[in-house]
């Protein structure tokens, strides 16, 4: 009779106990890290429109100025979900970091420009010049380098142009003061300096390579394994946010413009540009989308091949390694 009331309270003891682990795991934040860009409004979105609240998600949202320190958060167990680029998970990848690839944020972002007196044409006219750019080995510069110079270019990233690394959103201000020749820079930046008529467009990525994705959400094993729902209410967040942003371009321009702090400027020519007119210009070059088709898996695979042949990664690696798409296919599924 003891032994069976001992037997009894110690079943007790763990289902209060994983009782009281299931509570926690709920009432704990889902951390959240972005990248500090515009082409990631929908994190913005979902938490602004209370999309993430209505999926009874308690969040706690944090932005990165790049994607290597997004993904040192990651690596660092301080993030469950990020939004990043694509170049940095593949990069932990290949090192043991086995993050997965959920969806798609967006696609386009990227752009060349040049001072708008400036000789500087076509991406070719960038052979000895001095060009803006972020940090070695991130996603903008895998695309930079991987891309827009040894493939568009036709020119050595290490000996035909001087890279100079600096945050974007000191660009446009180096550009206006000859400091660099021409800068690759992402929105809000570009159709900052384009608007203002201080610089003008040498390549838009978007337009010659048509949609290619860029950002995109991405989880731990572990987030996935004890924490799935959760995952896909977040995906379900992501789902209306894009919605959100593709019928409410008014009030969603509204909501980006105050979250990256954009003011009313003077362009070179007097005229007042302001910030709504910031993010539709910059819709010209972006947008969002959450679904990872063949065409996007394929631009993933090719920016892994650059990574390999810049020397970024040591090993190759197949897209199949870091994408699952099952999150994303109950999230749809279950909005129907």
């Amino acid at each position: 009779m003891i032994q069976k009331l001992i037997t009894t309270s110690f079943i007790m003891l763990a289902v209060l106990g994983a009782s009281t682990v299931a509570a926690f795991a709920e009432d704990k934040p889902l951390r959240i890290g972005w990248v500090y860009a515009m082409a990631n409004a929908p994190a913005v979105i979902a938490d602004k429109k209370g999309f993430y609240a209505a999926e009874g998600l308690n969040v706690d949202i944090k932005s990165f100025n790049d994607g290597p320190l997004l993904q040192q958060a990651v690596a660092a167990g301080d993030l469950d979900i990020a939004y990043v680029g694509s170049p940095p998970v593949y990069h932990w990848f290949s090192r043991g970091l086995e993050s997965k690839i959920l969806a798609q944020v967006n696609y386009g972002q990227a752009a060349i420009i040049a001072n708008a007196r400036s000789p500087i044409n076509t991406v070719s006219d960038l052979r000895g010049k001095k060009l803006a750019g972020v940090a070695k080995g991130s996603g903008m510069d895998v695309l930079l380098r991987g891309y827009v110079l040894k493939e568009k270019a036709k020119l050595d990233p290490e000996q035909d142009v001087s890279i100079i690394n600096m945050p974007a959103a000191n660009m446009n201000a180096a550009l206006e003061h000859n400091e660099v020749d021409a800068a690759f820079s992402w929105e809000p930046f570009v159709s900052q300096s384009l608007l203002r008529g201080s610089s003008k467009l040498v390549l838009d990525v978007n337009k010659e390579l048509p949609q290619y994705p860029w950002y995109v959400v991405i989880s731990l094993p572990s987030t996935l394994k004890n924490r799935p729902e959760d995952v896909t209410k977040l995906l379900r967040a992501h789902l209306k946010a894009i919605a959100f942003l593709q019928s409410h371009p008014e009030e969603s321009n509204q909501i980006i413009a105050q979250e990256f702090k954009l003011e009313n400027t003077s362009g070179v020519n007097g005229k007042t540009v302001k910030p709504e007119d910031i993010v539709q210009e910059a819709r010209k070059r972006m947008g969002w989308s959450a679904r990872l088709d063949t065409k996007d898996l394929l631009f993933i695979q090719r920016l892994m091949d650059y990574s390999l042949s810049l020397g970024f990664i040591n090993k190759p690696l197949k897209v199949e390694q870091v994408v699952d798409t099952t999150f994303l296919q109950k999230a749809e599924q279950s909005l129907k």
